[in-house]
């Protein structure tokens, strides 16, 4: 072998050693996580005793701690280095100036515009009510307000701690069933009553969102379901998260280094079934509990980014002023409207007050490349808007999350407002006022409009 010959070889082969180490690293680039997630949770139990939320009937502060309450954050950022924050919570819910208060903070310390962030609740009522305006001089009333601006510090805090710890991660999506849901609304000769109606519509799905390290080993999961955190009724003094508090616990116990967070659907009018104890609360969590995990050892989805991120504050119709003898019939409880609204109406012109034509909502949704679409709507809404949405923008990777950012009172359906019931009884917390029928149509086409500018493929979607 003469020296150029030798030379040609040494040279090929080592820039074959060359390509194969580039393609190496190609495929180890390729295969990073195009998420970055940091998790924080912190107890926002009640140190002193505090009026609680979601029964009027209760007529003193919780007695004892059952289970302690969380809020949890999870924060996202992909591969472009759009970030956003999602809160979940153990709570009724976060009444505008609360929810608001909470994300100027976070702004503020980490530069996140108001659309990045997501509140949400999982309407215990075995939680704290909360109120930045004592409702009287009373200690219990004014610890209401003590507890709530310290909630505030800590929930924001806990988002900015989870901004501060990104760390690679992939996520991946399934689905289960939660068999428990039952429509509450019950038809009865005087009209439409809560109670239980075994033929009426649920949502039974539990979404399930499993996110990993780049180890592929767990480090948390998202779920939902559409029921009303109301096993337990107006006698019970016990603080929890009822049947979501207990979900989320079975989930930690069964995956102790997972983070498990909770997410509340369209279930305005769902309650669980059977519900009155303790023991009711905590077979729902286990039942709930034990789904959630059939789903995280199955086969789930990849979800990919970019996440995009479209968000409005929507003004939506509220029903104009009736006369006063006919606010005077409904604050007597003579009409199929809820009194509770006519009386606050009567208060307010007494007063000599003008009565409210609308009240503005936040709506937001997230898109996850094409993989995903989460609708964040506020209030107490009913399971129509699920139907309605998915005719919308279409059924299929599709996630509708409710108590989103402002729960101001129940977000009923046009169906719903001319059936009547307890779903009608208008706004208890920002305004007053009954909302009108032509709002549910304002709901529908924002939507659609907001899963149009985040990309959501809206002819596709609708004809899967």
């Amino acid at each position: 072998m003469n020296l150029l010959e030798w030379i040609r070889i040494t040279v090929t082969a080592r820039a074959a050693c060359w390509l194969a180490l580039l393609a190496t690293s190609s495929l180890s680039f390729a295969d990073e996580p195009e998420w970055k997630v940091g998790l924080k949770q912190v107890k926002i139990t009640p140190e002193r005793p505090v009026p609680m939320a979601g029964y009027a009937a209760r007529t003193r502060p919780f007695e004892a701690v059952e289970a302690d309450l969380h809020a949890k954050a999870l924060a996202l950022q992909d591969a472009q280095g759009q970030r956003a924050v999602l809160v979940t919570s153990d709570l009724s819910g976060f009444p505008a100036a609360v929810a608001e208060a909470i994300c100027e903070k976070i702004a503020e310390q980490t530069g996140l515009k108001r659309q990045q962030i997501l509140l949400t609740a999982s309407h215990t009522h075995a939680g704290p009510a909360l109120g930045l305006k004592p409702a009287s001089d009373e200690a219990e009333a004014l610890r209401t307000v003590e507890y709530t601006r310290r909630l505030i510090e800590l929930v924001a805090d806990v988002a900015i701690e989870a901004l501060a710890e990104l760390r690679p991660a992939r996520l991946s999506l399934g689905e289960g069933v939660a068999p428990f849901a039952m429509n509450r609304r019950e038809f009865r000769k005087g009209g439409v009553v809560l109670g239980v109606n075994p033929r009426g519509l649920v949502d039974r799905s539990v979404p399930v969102l499993r996110i990993d390290g780049p180890d592929d080993v767990p480090r948390a999961v998202l779920f939902g379901a559409a029921v009303h955190n109301t096993t337990l009724g107006g006698d019970n003094y016990r603080v929890c998260g009822d049947y979501a508090g207990f979900a989320q616990a079975y989930v930690e116990e069964q995956h102790p280094a997972v983070a498990a967070m909770f997410l509340l659907g369209c279930a305005g009018d769902a309650n669980p079934y059977p519900r009155g104890t303790m023991g009711d609360a905590r077979k729902h969590g286990e039942t709930l509990g034990r789904e959630v995990c059939r789903v995280l050892e199955g086969k789930l989805r990849t979800i990919g980014g970019p996440l995009s991120i479209a968000f409005e504050r929507v003004a939506l119709p509220l029903e104009p002023a009736p006369p006063r003898e006919e606010l005077e019939r409904r604050a007597a409880g003579k009409t199929r409207f809820a009194p509770f609204t006519a009386k606050q109406m009567l208060a307010a012109l007494d007063k000599g007050e003008s009565l409210p034509t609308e009240y503005e909502c936040p709506f937001t949704v997230w898109q996850f490349g094409d993989d995903l679409t989460v609708v964040g709507l506020p209030g107490e809404v009913v399971v129509d808007y699920l139907k309605l949405i998915e005719r919308a923008i279409g059924p299929n990777q599709l996630w509708v999350v409710a108590y989103a950012n402002d729960v101001f009172g129940y977000l009923p359906s046009a169906r719903v407002l001319e059936e009547g019931g307890y779903e009608t009884r208008g706004l208890y917390h920002g305004g007053i006022g009954y909302f009108a029928p032509s709002a549910q149509e304002v709901v529908v086409e924002h939507v659609r409009e907001l899963a149009r500018r985040a990309g959501r493929r809206l002819d596709r979607a609708r004809s899967q």
